[in-house]
């Protein structure tokens, strides 16, 4: 067996997990979690990224020989490098308020539909194009000489080389997902630089070795290579959809939900566009087709207002509260900034004429019902849009941990639900380095050896179909 160091940085925190990887084993342990916690400044809120790269070291020096090292992240984020190298601030948060009204700016100059046709990408306020147009004319990126993506900057650190994977590229809303190269045209219109970036990587492409000073740091003996995965978070967890055939389809959890279908192609349609599908790249060619739902940061957000309880008994509580008595729109954008959760959700519910949940139970059950509602319409819309039937939905991630989200899930799809595994993305970006040094063989054989390896729960659906059509229809009459 070979051991395989996987660095997942998630928006709440990182970790640097160890896979070891045989003909037929595949077992992952961490090695080092830590903390992410973005930083309100005056200027803004900001990620700590210099924090996260002492806990990726840390996490290297306890992860002990490893054959090669991968790093997957959140996307659209980046770092800005002047003409030493040396990294200019720390990278503005997605959440940030700087986006807030340069959507309308952008389509002034390029409609929204001809944008979505061009790139795919569906509408989020925080995309990398929106970022940067919120950013023009700012002395930071007049002095910037290059921009890396958060997985790209912690790698240039660890190797002093640069590079842009296309996973994460493709989020930016600067990518074709039908040739997985720049649109010079669209950001020549904005007055976006391309050349800031770094030539593109692909899952599986080489990128460097670890600097001496790193060995030095970690106590690892050299060479130790870099190894690019799919370093979008996403893109290695649906690696890791431990799937049997091609009908299926996928939502990673964690503080979003990202639910959809892997496609040979995109569907670039104005429906799909009105619907808010997304088309970004993934491991082997394919096209992540999803839709972004706000998630567990829902909970997330309601738990820490709370003062932290204690989470087994929250959702014996939400269990035992009437299913489908309120539900809200998981994917409104009013939920996307941090704050005041449960009274925003306590809001939403009176404005729509719904009764209103008062325990941390009965919110805790609201939010619940409308993540599965929003996992139920997202699934549904992906089989419309790309003629594309699934017999199954995979969920991954975080979320595999909260059975009752899971089973709601499968009620709310009318299809059997497969949790597993939880450290998706890990896994995915473990894999992908694996089989760049030959141990593993193509996608469908990854997946094989996570179905053989990896605990999965099945739940069936149950319940009455119709309380769900009744609670869709209550949303779409807002």
């Amino acid at each position: 067996m070979k051991a395989y160091a996987a660095v997942d940085l998630g928006a709440s925190s990182g970790r640097v997990m160890v896979g070891r990887v045989g003909p037929d084993t595949l077992e992952l342990t961490e090695a080092h979690r830590f903390p992410n916690r973005p930083v309100l400044v005056p200027e803004g809120l900001r990620w700590d990224v210099l924090s996260l790269y002492a806990g990726v070291l840390d996490g290297l020096r306890a992860a002990g020989p490893v054959d090669s090292v991968g790093i997957d992240s959140w996307a659209v984020d980046y770092g800005l490098l002047d003409a030493d190298g040396e990294l200019l601030g720390n990278p503005v948060h997605y959440r940030d308020a700087r986006t807030e009204g340069v959507a309308e700016k952008v389509w002034a100059t390029v409609p929204a539909a001809e944008l979505y046709a061009a790139t795919g990408l569906q509408y989020a306020p925080f995309n990398t194009l929106y970022q940067l147009t919120a950013a023009a004319g700012t002395a930071r990126l007049a002095q910037a000489r290059r921009l890396l993506l958060i997985p790209d900057l912690l790698s240039y650190w660890l190797t002093g080389e640069q590079g842009t994977e296309l996973t994460n590229a493709s989020t930016t809303q600067l990518i074709d997902p039908r040739t997985g190269d720049w649109r010079h045209d669209v950001a020549a219109r904005l007055g976006i630089d391309l050349e800031l970036f770094a030539p593109l990587r692909r899952p599986g492409d080489p990128a460097g070795l670890l600097r001496p000073q790193v060995l030095a740091e970690t106590g690892l003996t050299g060479p130790v290579p870099v190894t690019a995965v799919g370093s979008h978070d996403t893109a290695s967890a649906v690696a890791a959809v431990p799937a049997v055939g091609e009908r299926f389809a996928y939502i990673c959890t964690g503080t979003w939900s990202l639910a959809g279908l892997e496609l040979t192609a995109p569907v670039l349609t104005e429906d799909s566009r009105a619907a808010n599908f997304t088309n970004e790249l993934g491991l082997d060619g394919t096209v992540r087709y999803l839709r972004n739902i706000m998630g567990l940061w829902l909970l997330q957000e309601c738990v820490r207002a709370w003062g932290e309880p204690d989470l087994d008994a929250l959702l014996r509580d939400a269990a035992a509260a009437p299913a489908l008595r309120s539900v809200v729109d998981a994917g409104d954008a009013a939920f996307l900034a941090p704050g005041r959760m449960p009274e925003r959700i306590a809001e939403a519910c009176r404005a729509s004429g719904q009764p209103v949940p008062r325990t941390p139970g009965e919110i805790t059950r609201c939010i619940l019902d409308s993540l599965a509602l929003a996992h139920r319409r997202a699934i549904a819309d992906a089989q419309r849009l790309a003629d594309r039937p699934v017999d199954v939905v995979h969920i991954v991630g975080g979320g595999t941990r909260n059975a009752l989200l899971c089973r709601l899930t499968a009620d709310a799809c009318g299809l059997p639900v497969v949790a597993g595994p939880t450290e998706a993305a890990a896994l995915g970006n473990v894999l992908v380095q694996a089989r760049a040094h030959g141990l593993v063989g193509d996608r469908a054989g990854m997946r094989r050896l996570l179905a053989r390896t990896q605990p999965l729960t099945r739940y069936e659906p149950q319940g009455d179909a119709e309380r769900w059509r009744e609670a869709e229809a209550r949303l779409a009459l807002r």
